[in-house]
């Protein structure tokens, strides 16, 4: 009898000890990560945060930074984005679109050297990129010399598009580079009063005032009449947005932005399906455009 009692005890610990593991197993499963730059980081998280409302059987989280990348799922991307030989296996979901400005410190050397000045795509090119060769009619600016150009050169940086908006490489950049995101872009700024560089509306602007940021400023651009308060200091992120929606301005790198994939399975699948039915209408909340 004893022996009996021993063995359904023994049996049932197994049963209890497998129904755990199958649960814990199933549990894991169902956790897919996204790897994001810093600029999306809200919007994704938001679109986490949403879809868990309705989907609560399956959870996104944010990769962490040094995640292997077998282990992610999702991955923002965006046009001109520097990938990996692995990458051109992916699939591209393209759910908004991205602006860069130009910017430096607020109250800086480099803003007073640059306060008052519409540059445009030429003008641009010439201060930040290197150049041996000056297009005819164009006059070198010597003050321009003195300053330092910070640029990403991280795979995610903006950079890629910064460039090839002004019909550069972003190997040309001259100045110094900075690894990392480009979140890191605007803390060099703050060190150097000579600095200067660009980024992502959402790393320039304040997600909650909609008003730049305290410790920076936008670089003159050449626009038109109309616009010009748009991409001042004066501006918001919502008169930028409208700005540039409605009328595209050529010194302004904008392009696509998206979710690439590997073998989506059924999970991924309908996340995707309700980013493009769902999540876009929060694109301008957190500074991204819609797309065109």
């Amino acid at each position: 009898m004893k022996k009996i009692a021993f063995t359904i005890a023994v049996l049932t610990s197994i049963s209890i000890s497998s129904i755990w593991a199958e649960n814990n197993s199933a549990s894991e499963s169902t956790v897919h990560y996204v790897k994001t730059p810093r600029f999306a980081l809200p919007l994704v998280e938001k679109w986490i945060t949403e879809y868990a409302k309705t989907h609560p059987g399956v959870e996104f989280q944010i990769a962490r930074g040094n995640q292997n990348q077998g282990t992610i799922d999702l991955s923002v991307v965006f046009e001109n984005q520097d990938l990996k030989k692995e990458d051109f296996n992916y699939s591209v979901v393209y759910f908004g679109e991205f602006a860069v400005l130009p910017i430096t410190s607020s109250g800086s050397k480099a803003a007073k050297v640059l306060q008052g000045k519409h540059l445009n795509s030429k003008k641009l090119k010439q201060l930040y990129f290197f150049n041996d060769d000056f297009e005819e009619g164009l006059k070198k600016n010597t003050q321009f010399d003195n300053l330092t150009i910070y640029s990403g050169s991280n795979a995610t940086s903006v950079a890629k598009s910064f460039a090839h908006n002004l019909g550069e490489e972003s190997s040309h950049f001259r100045g110094k580079r900075i690894s990392g995101d480009d979140l890191y872009l605007n803390t060099a700024l703050s060190k150097d009063s000579l600095g200067i560089s660009f980024n992502a509306l959402p790393n320039i602007f304040d997600l909650n005032s909609r008003h730049i940021k305290d410790n920076l400023s936008l670089i003159g651009i050449d626009v038109k009449k109309n616009l010009e308060e748009s991409f001042s200091d004066k501006t918001t992120l919502d008169e930028v947005i409208s700005a540039l929606e409605n009328d595209r301005v050529q010194e302004v790198a904008v392009g696509k932005i998206g979710l690439s994939y590997n073998q989506a399975d059924d999970d991924v699948n309908q996340f995707l399906q309700w980013v493009l039915a769902n999540g876009t209408k929060y694109n301008h909340q957190y500074g991204l455009l819609n797309l065109r």
